[in-house]
């Protein structure tokens, strides 16, 4: 059922198919029907279960995204001429960041699939193209090897990451926020976070086994950094298998219209610039205290690579736990307060933060202030993904939710790294502290003045 139809048709087509509609992109001959079981009549054993899958891909993806962001203290040399760490770092931030920049095409490209075809069919997609990118950076060559060829490759290997990182966001998104139940939506679609922030602590743990149990720093500096992004390039493949036989989301399957359009999405601005206000204190902030913060904890606190590992994994796994916490209370509380409480805490917390952290030598003093940094952070990952989604109508909400949060990600999450290192290149590292706590600023004032989405959900409208 490939053929096209026109719009005045649509509504019929749809409706006489209904929850028979055949999924596309099942490559197995012919198109597949959906095992005759719309959402509606799953069980909860088994709408847990959909999430769960739909999350999981979301952990492979994010993995192999933030593997490149773990091992860069590794590879950076291997790319770039020889120069000082800081300059090498600041290059392979450059190209962390144009990966950043692919992300609003990706969210443009499988936001519109996802609202015409489905979300299961941009799921599976895009973790296919994750796969495709890993296993290019696991076998290109060293600038030894092949010269200027070397870091263009690698920045192709980043942009096709990029692509799939931001059709998945905002599908996924979408898929856990319409498959969970209306009272504990919060809960459920905190797994995304539970599961990116799973996707950085796998790429990280990577790392300190390679580091304390399996290689020499030697053999990690001249080939071992190419075993995690070989790893996650094998796991994409069996989360692309997983991800076939996901049910579609009842909203997806009822609703009259499937848009997808930058049209479409136009026609609702006020949601648009929420979710950019929204998210610009919040990507920053999670960047700062995530990504970021291995290599603050190296090149500015002063502590070895392989310590600096230990503790940032460690708080990445506290960080982990405490998603299902803050979405659960958002469930009983509301989201606008629980947002607020991150605004707030932002505010007056990030430079006390970040200059204490600065100072510290103490590992045990730099996980927990890492801990409490994150912990504020929680009050802004653990919602985000469900009160963008229940902004917008479901015939634009994986484009509503993933177009306008990948731009926004591009600008200041992608960047976040680069701008720190610039500052401390330049001598004025603690400007960045009061860059981020003036995005959290910003971010407080849409916080304070938007409306309550757990109150006022357009999750049922078509």
């Amino acid at each position: 059922m490939t053929g096209r139809v026109s719009r005045g048709n649509r509504g019929i087509r749809q409706a006489t198919l209904g929850a028979a509609r055949p999924i596309l992109g099942q490559n197995r001959g012919v198109d597949r029907v959906d095992e005759a079981k719309t959402p509606s009549t799953l069980s909860m054993p088994e709408r847990i279960k959909a999430i769960l899958i739909g999350s999981s891909g979301n952990l492979v993806e994010w993995y192999d995204f933030y593997v490149y962001a773990a091992f860069s203290l590794y590879f950076a040399k291997a790319f770039f001429p020889a120069g000082d760490q800081t300059a090498q770092l600041l290059n392979t931030a450059a190209i962390f960041a144009v990966g950043f920049l692919m992300r609003p095409i990706g969210a443009w490209f499988f936001g519109r699939m996802a609202d015409r075809h489905g979300r299961r069919v941009a799921l599976t997609t895009s973790v296919l193209l994750m796969c495709f990118g890993s296993a290019l950076v696991a076998v290109t060559p060293v600038y030894a090897t092949i010269g200027i060829a070397a870091p263009v490759i690698l920045l192709l290997a980043r942009m096709i990451q990029g692509l799939s990182l931001g059709g998945e966001y905002g599908t996924s998104a979408t898929y856990l926020s319409e498959m969970a139940t209306s009272d504990r939506r919060g809960f459920y679609s905190s797994f995304q976070y539970v599961t990116l922030i799973g996707g950085q602590l796998a790429a990280m743990l990577v790392l300190v086994v390679l580091q304390k149990f399996v290689l020499m720093p030697a053999e990690l500096d001249a080939w071992g950094w190419r075993i995690p992004f070989a790893i996650g390039a094998g796991l994409a493949v069996i989360a692309y298998v997983m991800r076939r036989d996901l049910h579609e989301t009842e909203a997806f399957s009822r609703a009259t219209r499937r848009e997808g359009s930058l049209k479409a999405l136009l026609a609702h601005p006020r949601e648009v610039a929420i979710v950019v206000g929204l998210t610009l204190g919040g990507t920053l902030a999670f960047y700062t205290y995530t990504t970021y913060m291995q290599k603050f904890l190296v090149n500015t606190s002063g502590f070895a690579k392989d310590t600096a590992t230990l503790v940032s994994a460690s708080a990445l796994f506290i960080y982990m736990l405490m998603q299902p916490v803050v979405g659960a209370i958002s469930d009983v509380i509301g989201r606008r307060l629980v947002l607020i409480a991150f605004g707030v805490l932002g505010v007056l917390c990030t430079v006390p933060l970040l200059m204490t952290l600065q100072a510290t030598k103490d590992p045990f003093a730099a996980f927990a202030l890492i801990v409490a940094g994150l912990a504020i952070v929680s009050c802004y990952t653990a919602i985000n993904a469900v009160v963008k989604a229940e902004l917008f109508p479901t015939s634009v909400r994986a484009l509503g939710v993933g177009l306008p949060y990948a731009l926004t990600v591009a600008l200041f999450g992608g960047t976040a790294e680069y701008v720190a290192l610039w500052l401390k290149q330049a001598g004025r590292e603690t400007d960045f502290y009061w860059y981020v706590t003036a995005c959290i600023g910003v971010s407080l004032i849409v916080y304070a003045t938007m409306r309550d989405t757990r109150d006022d959900s357009a999750i049922n409208k078509s």
